[in-house]
């Protein structure tokens, strides 16, 4: 206690020619309590300060929070529009050229214009990110219905949260990432943690994972890698990987043998028990240990622990949802919630790791092809006429659904989409089977790009539009908790960028839709038409006021009204957003991924994240300190692996799918399965490890399966090792 006294002293000693400006991180959707520190001399931002009073993460910070402050002002950041004159140039970052914004405006509207007189409409998309506040997120929804008139749009979130979302949705009706405060963590008596790296993406709550085992409570995981998390669990289901489904089935199946389910609970607030019961009871510890390589008797005790827990969490991130049965999984693990009540009260629920800085809020209001503010269903004619009344147009106005991130890309090959505004994303890393998305972005007729720097995919634009940086303009995100928050301007933009949503405005006004767009001069304005627009839907943002969001350290939605404090724990009264109030225990038969190994590809690729870099590493891999610190890609291998294939560690080696090969550093390590090879993927161009991924599609969220594929590695060339150099 007096250590933390100390450094909350020494962090509020303000110099006196500094101001202070509260905040959250950029990144990951811990959105972490900053202040950042600026000079009053120059109106710079000079430096970073941790927030004590940030209730979440307690004045913790992780290197890529400490660091946020410098993407600010970074030597990289894109000042003025670019054009480019030379289309045979696109994919390289040669041939633009400095332009002002006016004559940026008129290219882009003689070109969209253009495209949309010869083709129709829907000839143009719009692929946008979460890492930008609600307020962006909802005009860039509104802009692509009502500015461009198109169904084509949807958003990085389809390679992030989809999965969680759908099967929320699935299950319980609505879609909140996490059903109580991240404050009840420490205090639970048990975390299950399904596929979360959680000590390297999430570091910040780590202090309240530790604190469950201080107290005497349990930590399960499942992760097919010994990650820091899984080397201090009490059980660490090792799994192979796409093999979650069969594990989650194995634990429901084991707590109703077991007698752990609640069946007075289940009774009352749940359908569809006989159906799951039935599905669940083939999968045995032994069956279920065949399919996933886990010991039997892990996981007729990690079942035990949890069932016997009086207070337990299920959490999960992308590790279960980056599969193309990834709606399943998240279904899959929810099912332990119902089947034994431990949700909706403090203490139990589940609950996601969200990987983006706004992957909550980003896909509530009106980015994804089939959705509408508020998460209202572009489907649902009700959801159409509530919506078109707060934007001024006719219900037969608004486009019909699109189709997901991925599946624009395919139709950029065919010429159905031939342009796209693409903002807040960088999709020529993200995305899998870049083969195909790279071959898509320099099919297109048109391409504009709004971005910070000249990421990998403003190569294959037309037009770039310099933006503002989180710094520089203000407005709400929505955490990993579901608590609406307060994102504040600390300095001007820099050079000639302008925000995103000022974007959206003025080229609206100049594409002929002013009437639409142009009574929104400020971040707030925009606001209040989002708050508005979110009214009555399942996301209801409408009494979530800035002014309320400072008083109370952010609110939790559903905030239905500006007297309503907020819904920090769902489902209290265990009514669920089903149209009978009950939750969906869903019956899930087994799949395999889309590529089991062979003779011919005998290993799995899964991919993820490293403590030091964001995404794509657009950002990250601009600031010194965390680019030192992981400089470039490579591949894990187990020692048994590589001593089979004759490698060595840091050797180079070729590792390729049937989509492709890329050359990598050999990490030798302990912590992963013998079967299994793992990439960090925030690297670009030749390294990119989405050359290799797949993209085989979840069936209800559209989400690829990032998380494994058949690969296989074998000892590089002279030749190639010099090409990987």
């Amino acid at each position: 206690m007096l250590k933390d006294e100390f450094f909350r002293t020494i962090a509020n000693k303000q110099h006196p020619n500094e101001a202070l400006v509260p905040t959250h991180c950029s990144y990951c959707g811990m959105q972490c309590g900053m202040n950042l520190r600026v000079d009053k001399s120059t109106n710079k931002i000079i430096g970073v300060e941790p927030r004590y009073d940030w209730p979440v993460t307690l004045g913790k910070m992780c290197p890529k929070g400490v660091t946020a402050y410098q993407q600010t002002n970074h030597d990289d950041r894109l000042l003025r529009p670019l054009i480019r004159d030379n289309p045979q140039l696109k994919g390289t970052k040669d041939g633009f050229r400095e332009a002002s914004w006016e004559e940026a405006y008129e290219l882009i509207v003689r070109k969209f214009q253009g495209l949309q007189s010869q083709y129709g409409k829907d000839s143009l998309s719009v692929f946008s990110g979460v890492s930008m506040t609600n307020e962006k997120c909802y005009l860039t929804g509104k802009f692509a219905r009502v500015a461009l008139q198109t169904r084509y749009i949807d958003y990085n979130g389809r390679f992030c949260m989809s999965s969680a979302a759908a099967g929320f949705m699935r299950t319980f009706g609505v879609d909140r990432g996490s059903t109580l405060p991240w404050t009840d963590l420490h205090q639970t008596d048990c975390l299950f943690i399904a596929g979360s790296n959680t000590a390297e993406c999430h570091p910040t709550s780590m202090f309240r994972v530790w604190e469950v085992q201080n107290r005497g409570g349990y930590l399960i995981v499942a992760d097919p890698r010994e990650t820091p998390l899984a080397r201090r669990a009490d059980i660490h289901l090792d799994l192979r990987p796409g093999t979650d489904l069969a594990l989650a089935n194995c634990m429901v199946n084991l707590l109703i043998q077991n007698g752990y389910a609640d069946k007075e609970f289940v009774s009352a607030h749940t359908n569809g028990f006989d159906e799951m019961a039935e599905v669940v009871k083939a999968f045995t510890p032994e069956y279920t240990s065949e399919i996933t390589g886990v010991a039997v008797e892990k996981l007729i005790r990690a079942a035990e622990i949890y069932g016997k827990a009086p207070e337990a969490i299920v959490m999960f991130a992308r590790g279960i949802e980056q599969q193309q049965k990834g709606t399943d999984n998240v279904s899959g693990y929810t099912n332990m919630c119902l089947v034994t009540g431990k949700i909706g009260r403090p203490k139990s629920g589940v609950a996601t790791f969200t990987g983006q800085g706004n992957g909550q809020g980003g896909r509530e209001h009106g980015q994804k092809a089939d959705a509408l503010p508020g998460y209202r269903k572009i489907t649902n004619p009700k959801h159409v006429e509530e919506v078109c009344k707060v934007w001024g147009i006719k219900p037969e106005e608004m486009p019909q659904p699109g189709v997901s991130a991925y599946e624009m890309f395919e139709l950029m090959l065919n010429k159905t989409i031939r342009g796209m505004y693409l903002l807040c994303s960088n999709p020529a890393v993200s995305a899998p089977n870049q083969h195909t998305v790279r071959a898509a972005l320099k099919e297109l007729d048109f391409m504009v790009c709004s971005d910070l720097y000249l990421s990998e995919s403003c190569e294959f634009a037309d037009v770039v539009l310099p933006t503002t940086s989180w710094s520089e303009d203000e407005g709400t995100v929505t955490n990993l908790e579901g608590r609406i928050i307060k994102i504040n301007k600390a300095q001007e933009p820099l050079g000639e960028s302008k925000p995103d949503w000022q974007i959206h405005v003025e080229l609206a006004e100049r594409l002929g839709r002013g009437q639409y767009f142009s009574h929104l001069k400020t971040a707030r304005e925009v606001a209040d038409e989002f708050r508005l627009a979110s009214k009555g839907g399942y996301a209801d943002y409408y009494g979530a006021t800035w002014d309320k969001i400072d008083k109370q350290d952010g609110v939790f939605w559903p905030c239905k009204s500006e007297e309503d404090p907020g819904t920090p724990y769902m489902f209290l009264d265990k009514k669920f957003y089903h149209g009978d109030g009950k939750a969906l225990l869903c019956a899930l038969p087994y799949r395999p991924p889309a590529e089991e190994p062979c003779g011919e590809y005998p290993l799995r690729l899964t991919t993820g994240r490293v403590v030091y870099h964001y995404l794509s590493g657009n950002q990250t891999r601009r600031i010194p300190f965390l680019n030192d610190m992981c400089p470039e890609p490579y591949v894990e291998v187990h020692p048994e692996t590589a001593e089979q294939y004759g490698i060595e560690h840091e050797e180079v080696v070729r590792l390729y799918t049937r989509r492709g090969e890329v050359f990598y550093k050999v990490k030798l390590t302990q912590a992963i399965r013998p079967d299994t090879v793992f990439v960090p993927y925030h690297f670009g161009h030749d390294l990119s490890i989405n050359l290799l991924t797949i993209a085989a599609l979840d069936p209800i969220s559209r989400m690829p399966e990032f998380k494994v594929c058949a690969a296989q590695i074998d000892k590089a060339t002279e030749k190639s090792s010099r090409r990987s150099q």
